[in-house]
C-alpha cells in the first residue's frame, strides 16, 4: 500500500488556481499579477481621493488678519485773545484752569504794563468795601441800619454840582437803610452819596481817607493811593494788579456784588430811580463792577463776568481796564476781550463716521473695513494738541457690524470716543482654493482660533 500521501483538503492557494488555469504560461502568469496590481493602486487611489477632498473641504480655515492705523487729529484754530493797544488791561481768569491754564503772577491777560493810574469813582466801591467793613450787611436782601442825611449832607448837592461831577438827588430830612445808600453812591456814581456816606460811617471824610489807607493796608494793596471818598481827585491811583485784587474782594462780598451787578433802584422818597453806568451789565456775563472816568483818555472799568464758553460752567473773570478814550470805546475793549475768549473754545471733529481704521483679510483673498461708527467732536480750547489712542480686540465673529474696540481722543479735561466696527462680509473661499491651498488648512483634530469666519 505504499506510494505518494494523497492531499485531504480541498483549498487552492490563489497563485496555485493561477499556475492551473489552462494554457497558463509563465510570462502569462506575470502579466496577470501586473493586472491585479493596477487594479489596486486603482482602487486605493479612488479612495483615498475621496478622503482628501472632504478633508479639504470641512478643514478649519486660518483665522483672518486684522491690520489697524492709530488715527491723528488735527488741533482747533489758535485762540486771538484781544488785548487794547492803549491804556492798560489785566485780567484774572478762574474755573477753567485745566483748558486755560492757571493765572501767572497773579494774571492770566495783561497788557500795557502795572503803573499807577488814576482810579476815579472806582474810588468809591473801596469807600463802600471801607464802610462794610465797619456797617456789614448780612446778605443781598439786608437793609442794614439806617443812614441820616444831615443838612451839611444835602449842602454837597450843590458844591458837586458846581465842580462838574455826577450827584444825585438828596431831599432835606431823607432817611435811607445803608442797603440803598450804597446803591444811590454806586450806581449813578454819586459824589455827593460818597461823602455824606463816608461822614455817617467815621464820622468825617478825613476819618474815612485814615479808615481806607488802613484797610487798603490790610489787604494787601499797597500800590492803591486814596484821598477822598469821590475818586475826583487823580491822586486817587492804583496798579492794574491791586485793581484786580479789589474786584475780587468785592465779588466775595454778596451785598455789594449784588449792588453793583443791578442796573436800576428805585427810591421815590429820596433819589428817585438811579441807574448804573456799566452798560456791559448783562453782556459777555459781565455783572459789575464799577465804572470811572476824569475825561477823555482817563475811561476806566473794573468789571467782572460769569462768562459761559460751553464747559459746564462759567468762567469767572475779574478785569481791569484803564485809560480807555471813551466810555463806550471802553466797554467795547472789554467786550472785545471776553467775545475773544469765548471763541476761543470750539468743538472740534476728530473723526467722521466712515473713517477707515484698518483692514481684514484672508488667506483666500477676502476683505473687509473696520471704520469708526459715528462722527466724534472734542471741546477744546485754541490749540489744546490732542492725543489719540485706541483699544482694540480680535473679532469673535468676523461679522459685518461687528464692534471690534473704539477709538479714544483726548485734549485737556475732556475725552471723546468712538466704536469701531466692520463693515463687509468676509467671503467663503471656493472648494477650489481648498483643494489647491492644504498648507493654510488646519487639521480638523487639532484646535483653531475661535474668529474663524
Amino acid at each position: 500500500m505504499g506510494g505518494t500521501p494523497q492531499r485531504t483538503d480541498d483549498l487552492t492557494s490563489f497563485e496555485e488556481l493561477m499556475d492551473d488555469a489552462p494554457g497558463a504560461t509563465g510570462s502569462g502568469r506575470a502579466a496577470r499579477i501586473a493586472l491585479i496590481v493596477v487594479l489596486v493602486s486603482i482602487l486605493v487611489v479612488l479612495a483615498g481621493g475621496g478622503g482628501y477632498v472632504w478633508w479639504a473641504s470641512a478643514a478649519p480655515l486660518a483665522a483672518p488678519t486684522l491690520t489697524t492705523q492709530l488715527p491723528t487729529a488735527a488741533p482747533g484754530e489758535a485762540a486771538a485773545v484781544r488785548l487794547p493797544a492803549d491804556g492798560a488791561m489785566r485780567v484774572s481768569v478762574t474755573g477753567g484752569e485745566q483748558y486755560l491754564g492757571a493765572d501767572t503772577d497773579g494774571a492770566w491777560a495783561a497788557s500795557g504794563g502795572d503803573d499807577p493810574r488814576p482810579i476815579a469813582s472806582i474810588a468809591k466801591l473801596i469807600t463802600a468795601l471801607v464802610v462794610l467793613d465797619r456797617h456789614p450787611l448780612n446778605d443781598a436782601n439786608d437793609p442794614g441800619p439806617t443812614v441820616s442825611f444831615t443838612e451839611a449832607d444835602t449842602d454837597l448837592y450843590d458844591q458837586f454840582y458846581v465842580r462838574g461831577a455826577t450827584i444825585a438827588r438828596m431831599p432835606d430830612g431823607l432817611r435811607l437803610s445803608l442797603h440803598d445808600s450804597l446803591a444811590t453812591m454806586l450806581l449813578p456814581s454819586a459824589s455827593n452819596y460818597a461823602v455824606a456816606i463816608a461822614r455817617w460811617g467815621f464820622g468825617s471824610e478825613g476819618a474815612y481817607v485814615d479808615a481806607a489807607r488802613a484797610w487798603l493796608s490790610a489787604n494787601g494793596l499797597s500800590s492803591t493811593r486814596i484821598v477822598d471818598a469821590t475818586g475826583i481827585d487823580d491822586r486817587n491811583t492804583s496798579t492794574p494788579r491791586d485793581l484786580v485784587a479789589l474786584g475780587k474782594i468785592a465779588e466775595a462780598n454778596p451785598a455789594l456784588a449784588a449792588i453793583a451787578g443791578t442796573s436800576s433802584i428805585s427810591l421815590p422818597n429820596g433819589p428817585g430811580t438811579v441807574r448804573n453806568t456799566n452798560d456791559l451789565l448783562g453782556t459777555e456775563g459781565v455783572r459789575g463792577l464799577k465804572t470811572g472816568n476824569l475825561g477823555e483818555g482817563t475811561f476806566n472799568l473794573l468789571f467782572s463776568s460769569q462768562l459761559d464758553v460751553g464747559i459746564g460752567q462759567p468762567l469767572q473773570i475779574t478785569g481791569i481796564r484803564l485809560g480807555g478814550a471813551t466810555h463806550d470805546s471802553t466797554d467795547q475793549d472789554v467786550a472785545t476781550f471776553l467775545k475773544s475768549v469765548r471763541a476761543g473754545f470750539h468743538d472740534v471733529t476728530v473723526g467722521t463716521a466712515g473713517d477707515e481704521m484698518g483692514t481684514i483679510t484672508t488667506p483666500w483673498g477676502a476683505s473687509a473695513r473696520v471704520v469708526l461708527a459715528r462722527t466724534t467732536t472734542l471741546l477744546t480750547w485754541s490749540d489744546t494738541p490732542i492725543a489719540t489712542t485706541s483699544a482694540i480686540a480680535t473679532p469673535r465673529t468676523w461679522a459685518d457690524g461687528e464692534k471690534v474696540g473704539s477709538i479714544t481722543w483726548t485734549a485737556g479735561p475732556n475725552t471723546a470716543s468712538s466704536d469701531v466696527t466692520i463693515v463687509g462680509a468676509l467671503e467663503q473661499p471656493t472648494l477650489w482654493w481648498r483643494l489647491t491651498h492644504p498648507g493654510d488648512l488646519g487639521s480638523p483634530f487639532s484646535p483653531q482660533p475661535a474668529a474663524t469666519p
